[in-house]
């Protein structure tokens, strides 16, 4: 554990009563959620419980996911970068024979050794060639959900396979699939060991495409003209029915007060698909802030006093921050790139950051950015001709990404680029890049969970 790591977690041993028992942990993880898709930031898409939260609870103002799912939940799983990985250019498709290495070690085993029961309901998309890739073997005792993105909400399949499992075998279910994954979220509550605290992960896949809602909700949202726009806004009025769900059962459980539930979103809206990010410029798939700033909360009543925190930070230092805020010692033998930030968020405070470095790759560009003191720059480069475009901001003067410093600035441009060249200098030679299309002749197992066994 880094030094950094081990101070955290003293400090907080040390703050915290001899007696308190360990404290819960839920991590809600939207797909595809735009910074402008919430009520708490000025939406006219419902979420009332997600506005409590964010009531209740620490927001983050200036929190960072990556730019796609893949890359944002193998950081929240390691604490180290998706350039380490392999998977920080694309997402992990149907077609791919590649997971997150097994050399690495995943938050669930670390809270599994302090002795929690961990399960998720949700969406995997971390690796499904292989048994070994799958959750039930990478530190969860109950795994509930899919193993690809982009399922059909309804009947569950991915490119004509069932997608759709329980503990590595699959079941065929009737129901919508963010209703059927809040049911098993509150299920778990309710039913959980008693003598165990509960780590619990919900990565739901709304409000990803395919776009698709119950008549109910799009009746509620008749008023918006746009049909894409109309179907999303039911969708995450779902999420956020689904969130009630899972806040009830803490509540009814008489847990709500020593959990810890963490809310935030996998990257930016695809406004292409109904999101918004406004004020935020650019969107999912890119790496202006529209496609990596996102909504994020983390209530925990009996340690942490509700309010707006302005510390920067990324989906990396997840697993540190909350490991150091449960007083579980991290397991990991490799170093974490992600800071525990749980002092300076429990003491309402800031702390500077780091050079944080992102990236994406589309069939056209890849984006590169690097956040580094007052700077951020982000870069564009043509996969079709090599032209680079680069654009320099101050970003914290300036969110919205409206003033290019680049031509004024050459020397800092040259600066910020050659960290981001040191950075992807990292990614392994058989990790995942951009591939739109199945490999010739490709065809999808009718059974996703079985086809990972065999």
């Amino acid at each position: 554990m880094k030094r950094r790591d081990f101070l955290g977690v003293t400090a907080a041993a040390a703050a915290r009563p001899a007696t308190a028992a360990p404290p819960n942990v839920v991590i809600i993880l939207a797909d595809d959620l735009g910074w402008a898709d919430v009520g708490f930031h000025g939406s006219e898409i419902r979420t009332p419980n997600l506005d409590r939260l964010a009531t209740q609870g620490v927001r983050f103002e200036r929190f960072y996911s990556y730019p796609l799912c893949s890359p944002t939940r193998s950081a929240l799983m390691t604490g180290r970068s998706p350039m380490r990985l392999g998977v920080a250019y694309s997402v992990i498709r149907p077609w791919s024979s590649y997971g997150v290495p097994l050399e690495e070690h995943l938050m669930p085993q670390s809270f599994k050794a302090a002795g929690y029961s961990t399960a998720i309901t949700g969406k995997w998309h971390l690796g499904h060639a292989r048994a070994s890739f799958m959750p039930n073997a990478r530190g969860f005792d109950h795994a509930y959900g899919h193993v690809n993105g982009a399922i059909d909400y309804y009947t569950h399949i991915r490119d004509g396979g069932l997608d759709w499992h329980r503990n590595g075998r699959s079941v065929r279910e009737e129901g919508y699939s963010t209703d059927l994954l809040a049911g098993e979220a509150a299920r778990l509550i309710e039913n959980r060991d008693r003598n165990r605290p509960l780590f619990l992960y919900l990565p739901f896949n709304a409000p990803h495409t395919p776009l698709q809602a119950p008549q109910a909700l799009l009746d509620k949202y008749a008023s918006i003209t746009d049909p894409r726009r109309r179907t999303f806004a039911a969708m995450v009025d779902s999420l956020d029915q689904g969130v009630g769900r899972v806040l009830a059962a803490l509540d009814k459980s008489g847990m709500a007060d020593n959990t810890m539930v963490l809310f935030f979103s996998d990257n930016g809206g695809p406004t292409g698909q109904g999101a918004r990010n406004a004020p935020l410029r650019g969107a999912k798939n890119t790496t202006f802030e529209g496609g990596i700033r996102v909504p994020a909360i983390l209530r925990w009543p009996a340690r942490l006093k509700p309010g707006v925190s302005s510390q920067t930070m990324t989906v990396l230092d997840l697993f540190p921050t909350l490991a150091a805020a449960a007083e579980v010692r991290p397991r990991n033998k490799r170093p974490f790139d992600g800071r525990n930030l749980w002092l300076p968020i429990r003491d309402g405070r800031a702390e500077p950051r780091e050079d944080l470095f992102f990236v994406t790759e589309s069939q056209y560009t890849v984006w590169y950015a690097v956040f580094h003191k007052e700077w951020k720059l982000v870069r564009e480069i043509s996969r079709q001709d090599g032209v680079t475009r680069d654009h320099l901001f101050r970003i914290a003067e300036d969110p919205k990404e409206e003033n290019n410093h680049a031509p004024r600035f050459p020397e800092v441009v040259s600066d910020l680029s050659g960290r981001i060249d040191r950075w992807r200098a990292q990614h392994p030679y058989n990790g995942v890049r951009f591939a739109a299309q199945a490999p010739a002749g490709w065809q999808a197992p009718a059974q996703w969970a079985e086809a990972a066994a065999r």
